[in-house]
Order: structure tokens, then C-alpha cells, then sequence
């Protein structure tokens, strides 16, 4: 289903690409397969492996296909917000670039936005390349007291005492019908235009992860709805593109957690609750850090 440069499409879809590899001509190939019109607009953060090249070789004479080079990175929040003035659908979908969309997937979502009027955006079933439900496809909003036991290693340990819920819900029976969620996946976020309009776009002063998270918090206390369908499916080759730097953004990770519970959460808590949590951060940065520095002394 083709349409003109720049013709108002039903869904405009975003991607971020940094060295996204092959994967980012499989995604935007299954994307333009979609059932749906679509408007692809793939933000590139100065990819050095050749993705971009491959993109416009394989896809670049497809006229609802652009490709906008920042010439740096920017991070995922800036370099999706620099390209909003360019969406043109009622609907905006922000896909990681190595994410596999079916034919049928974005029309699915959209019907179940069309049935839940005052959702402001959705995300679906994201399976890893073996079928498994991924983590952080449907989640609850992690504050302070789930974040330090998960940060100590205690989650499991407060599983099911007092009130305590996990984060993740993908160990949880998936519902047979869309539901309205806390949070789902920066990998697929289903946003609807008038509602990015009256909450704004992403915050820039997150570099990389967590946000997502910031947004889905920010919707819901503007009063849309999250939404969560079931029946539509992305397959997540997830970290493909970030697999050759794991310190940096495991670092960026991080400080995002922090930022984020600092901007939501510090006038909601006690100060050394804020404390401790800030320590089980970074804690958990330190451990992450020293597997990773330690596989590359083994490393063959």
C-alpha cells in the first residue's frame, strides 16, 4: 500500500536507529508490510556500521520511507522528539529498530485504541526470538520499595507480603482481552497524536532507558489511559545494537533509575529511603559492571 511523501498516513512510524546492523532493514521492510498505511521515519544517531547505507540501498526508493541523519547520538528521548514535526498520522508508533512487526500488528492496536477512547497509548505482546514473553512488556510502576529490593536482591524475598507486587508481569497469565497497564515497553509505544500534544514529548534529560517509564507516569497522571493487547505480537532481538558497548548503557541505565525516582518519588519518601535506594543503584551498576569487565578477561 503505497501513498505521496508526506500524505497524512494512519500510523507514522519511528525508529531510532545506532548501529542497528541488518536487523534495521528487516524491521522497517516488516513495517511497510503492515495491513495498515504507514509513514516510516528513521532517526539515525551517526551509525558508523552501515545500516543506514543498507536501508536506503534495500528500501530508500519506497516513498513513505525517510531517513534523518543527526549526525551524532543523540540519545532515544531527542532523537525521537527531533523528528515529531515530521509525523504525520493521527497515530505515532516508536519502534526499536530491532523489533519485527506482523501485517496485522498495528492494525490490531489501533482497533483497540479505537475501543478504549481515552487510552493514550499501547503496547503488545513482545516476545523474544524464542517465543518467551519478554521482561518489561507489561510492568507496574517500579517505585522506591520494589526498586531497593530488587536492587539487594530482596524481591523475592517480599514477594507476596505486604502488598508487595513485582515490576515485571510477564511471569503473570498474559489476559485474554487489552487491559490497561502501568507501564509497558519503550520498544513499542502506540502513542495517539492529541494525547502526545497534551502531555509532550519525551524527556530529554534521559539519555537512554527509563524514558519509557517516565512517560507511561506522565500519561497516566494526565488521566489516559496505558493499554496493554495481548492478541498483537513484535518479536525483540533485544540489545542487537548495543551488544558491543554494555557499559555505557548499562551506565545510562542507571542514572535514568535515578533520575526517574528522583523526579517522581523524593517528596513522596523518606530521605533515607531515598538514600538507600541511590546506594542499591549504584550497587547494582557496580555488580553488572565487574560481570561485564569480568567476561572480557575470560574472554577467549
Amino acid at each position: 500500500m503505497s501513498a505521496d511523501r508526506g500524505a497524512a498516513a494512519a500510523v507514522s512510524v519511528i525508529c531510532v536507529n545506532f548501529n542497528g546492523g541488518a536487523l534495521l532493514v528487516d524491521c522497517v521492510r516488516a513495517v511497510l508490510a503492515s495491513k495498515l498505511s504507514v509513514q516510516v521515519i528513521v532517526a539515525d544517531n551517526g551509525s558508523d556500521d552501515g545500516s543506514v547505507a543498507a536501508l536506503r540501498a534495500a528500501l530508500g526508493s519506497d516513498a513513505r520511507l525517510a531517513v534523518v541523519e543527526h549526525g551524532a547520538n543523540l540519545g532515544f528521548a531527542r532523537a525521537n522528539n527531533a523528528v515529531l514535526p515530521r509525523a504525520t498520522g493521527e497515530f505515532l508508533l516508536f519502534l526499536n529498530p530491532d523489533c519485527l512487526v506482523a501485517p496485522e500488528t498495528l492494525g490490531q492496536v489501533r482497533e483497540a485504541m479505537g475501543q478504549w477512547p481515552h487510552a493514550g497509548m499501547a503496547g503488545c505482546l513482545i516476545r523474544n526470538p524464542d517465543g518467551s514473553e519478554q521482561h518489561g512488556c507489561r510492568r507496574r510502576t517500579p517505585t522506591p520499595f520494589p526498586a531497593f529490593g530488587r536492587a539487594f536482591g530482596l524481591d523475592r524475598l517480599f514477594r507476596g507480603r505486604g502488598g508487595y507486587a513485582a515490576v515485571d508481569m510477564s511471569g503473570e497469565p498474559l489476559p485474554a482481552a487489552p487491559v490497561e497497564v502501568e507501564a509497558i515497553s519503550g520498544a513499542f509505544m502506540f502513542v495517539r497524536r492529541s494525547a502526545l500534544e497534551a502531555v509532550g514529548p519525551l524527556d530529554e534529560g534521559y539519555f537512554l532507558h527509563c524514558e519509557d517509564l517516565d512517560w507511561c507516569l506522565r500519561f497516566r497522571r494526565a488521566g489516559f489511559g496505558v493499554l496493554f493487547v495481548p492478541g498483537a505480537v513484535v518479536t525483540h532481538f533485544q540489545g542487537s545494537a548495543s551488544a558491543g558497548r554494555p557499559l555505557r548503557v548499562e551506565w545510562h541505565k542507571h542514572r535514568g533509575m535515578l533520575r526517574y525516582f528522583r523526579k517522581f518519588f523524593l517528596r513522596d519518601y523518606p530521605l533515607p529511603l531515598a538514600w538507600l535506594v541511590a546506594v542499591g543503584v549504584w550497587l547494582r551498576f557496580a555488580g553488572v559492571a565487574a560481570r561485564v569487565l569480568f567476561k572480557r578477561l575470560v574472554r577467549p
